[in-house]
Order: structure tokens, then sequence, then C-alpha cells
């Protein structure tokens, strides 16, 4: 075998929500040895003791083989981690892994999003947080649920080429297919979007505007995440492809989405504080929407649609109000 096909035999996953225990499972059955870390410890002794993590991934049987964990220095002494933690607590989740983590580790983000505070995509944030480790994305149309039972999933894993190909032999098997790729600002960016438009999307399903308005909204939101992309130096053909339009589809259809389920909510008139009080299903989407625009402006890329929906997120336009502003915009050619 090349070494560039070698598997990593020894995976650690670093957070034990649906996406993480769901990607712990794939790695197992790929055939890596898998350690899955969990903060809570009555996850840890679920998963160890009943095989199941009933908190954040419920009804699912997990194989015995598949070990949890609360100790970091356990979980991170694997080959290569995935790091599936919220974006906005990626930067303090590797301040914590800074010195546990050996030279050239491969770290492979598996959460979406755009950090709040400085308009940094999650590769830039790992890139400064930890220099020396080996920076890798994975990202592509896929639910958790949809994963751990077993339905054909195919995402896209980003990073320099031989270590991509080898995190790609690394989680793929016969139901899960995993494409490599070297544009990890393509699939960064693309990742992270899609959840800013989905709850777009939600919105106008909420306000009943009908198939026609939803499709456009979708075309048009691409638009614009193909003019950033290019801006930030990213390939056509990566947004083109599953972490970018592949993503956006799915995240911004399907009532499964949390992001288009809250736009969805908002859209048809609960109120946003509701949606956003403790205790309910995190949507990304939220918190990258103000950090997608800041990041846009910066770069003097326009996003209309992106600025109209974190607006309404923010309480200064109503959904009714941001879609006609929308179509209020001036007519120019496409």
């Amino acid at each position: 075998m090349e070494e560039t096909s070698k598997p990593y035999g020894n995976i650690g996953v670093i957070g034990a929500g649906a996406w993480g225990t769901a990607l712990a499972f794939v790695a197992h059955a790929a055939g890596a040895k898998t350690r899955l870390w969990a903060r809570e410890s009555a996850v840890v002794d679920s998963i160890n003791a009943r095989h199941r993590n009933e908190q954040f991934l419920p009804g699912i049987a997990l194989p015995e083989g598949l070990k949890a964990t609360g100790d970091l220095d356990l979980v991170t002494r694997a080959d290569a981690l995935l790091l599936v933690v919220p974006a906005q607590h990626l930067r303090n989740v590797l301040a914590d892994l800074a010195p546990r983590i050996a030279a050239a580790t491969p770290m492979m983000l598996c959460a979406k999003g755009i950090e709040k505070t400085s308009g940094k995509l999650l590769t830039e944030v790992l890139a400064e947080a930890l220099p020396a480790a080996e920076p890798a994305i994975l990202s592509g149309p896929s639910f958790a649920h949809d994963v751990a039972i077993g339905l054909p999933t195919a995402v896209t894993i980003a990073a320099r080429l031989p270590v991509a190909q080898r995190l790609q032999a690394s989680l793929a098997h016969a139901q899960f297919r995993p494409y490599a790729s070297d544009d990890v600002t393509g699939v960064a960016l693309g990742g992270a979007a899609k959840n800013v438009y989905a709850i777009g999307c939600g919105i106008a399903d909420g306000l009943g505007l009908g198939e026609s308005a939803r499709a456009a909204l979708l075309a048009r939101s691409f638009a614009e995440l193909t003019r950033l992309g290019e801006a930030l130096g990213a390939r056509a053909e990566t947004l083109m492809g599953l972490s970018g339009l592949g993503d956006l589809v799915l995240t911004a259809t399907s009532t499964a989405s949390r992001n288009f389920a809250f736009g969805r909510k908002l859209g048809a008139g609960t109120p946003l504080a509701e949606l956003r009080k403790p205790g309910t299903p995190l949507a990304e989407g939220v918190e990258t929407a103000p950090a997608l625009v800041a990041r846009a402006r910066h770069e003097q890329v326009e996003l209309p649609i992106a600025e109209a929906i974190a607006a309404v997120l923010a309480g200064a336009l109503t959904p009714a109000d941001a879609i006609g502003r929308l179509m209020g915009r001036p007519l120019r050619p496409e």
C-alpha cells in the first residue's frame, strides 16, 4: 500500500455530540482504533456501558469496540484527531489541546462556521492556534443520523493532498465515501456559508413564499458564495462540489436541517428570543451570519442576501421587510 493511502490506525474524536459520535462510528467501521472524547461524564458512561449516546444521538446502537473517555491526554495520543466542536468554541478547545499535541499531528476540523469575533474561517483559527499541527477539514452534505444508520453519504476532506488521502482512506467504507482535495479554503467557506443561506431559505418557506422563490433564493445565495470564494482564493470546482453546492442544497431544503428549521420558524412568526433561548437546538448560521458579512466587507464583496439575513437575526429587519428589501434592489444583469 502506498504511504499516502495508508490509513491512520488510531483515530481520536474530540466532541461527542451527534456529529462527533457519527464520525467516530465511521472511523471505527473503517477499521481504525477509535476513541471518542466527551466533556459530559454521563455521555462517556452511556457509550462505554450501554453502547449508546442517548443524550446526543438517541436510538442508535454503537459498536462495542468504540470507546469514550473524558481524558484529553488519552484521546490526543491518536495518530490523527477529528475536532467536532462548535465553531465559536474552537479557539478555546485548541488552547486546551495545544500542550498535548505532537507536531505535525493531523487535526481535521469537522464543524462548520466562521469565528464571530474575528471573521476568520475555522482553518485560519486552527493555523493561528496550533501552527505546528497538520490542518485538515471535512465537510459535505451529511446529517449525523443518516451517517450513523449507514445511509450512503459522500463528503470532501481537504488538506495537503498526501494527508487528505490518508484521512480519506481512514474513514472510507461501504456507506461513507470521502473525496480528497487540497482546497481547504473552499471547503471551509462552503461549509460555513451554507448555514446562513439555509436560514434564509427557511425564512422564505416560513413566510409561505413558494417553491419558485426558494429556488431563486438558493441560486442567488450560491452566486454570493461563489463571489466571496473567488476573493478568498477558493477554487470554483470546490464550491460547485459536495462541500459547496451539495451541502447548500441539503441544508437549505431539508426540514431535518437545524438552520432551515430555525429560519422556517422565524419566518412563520416565532419570536427570535424564543428560538435562541437556552436548550434550543444549535443553529450555527445564527452566529456565522454577522461574521460572514463582516468578512465579505473586509474583502469588498457584496453579499445582499447574507446582509439581509444578518439584519433579521439582529432584530433590525422583520423577515417580510428583508424579502422586500431584496426584491427592491436595482435591476442588473445576472
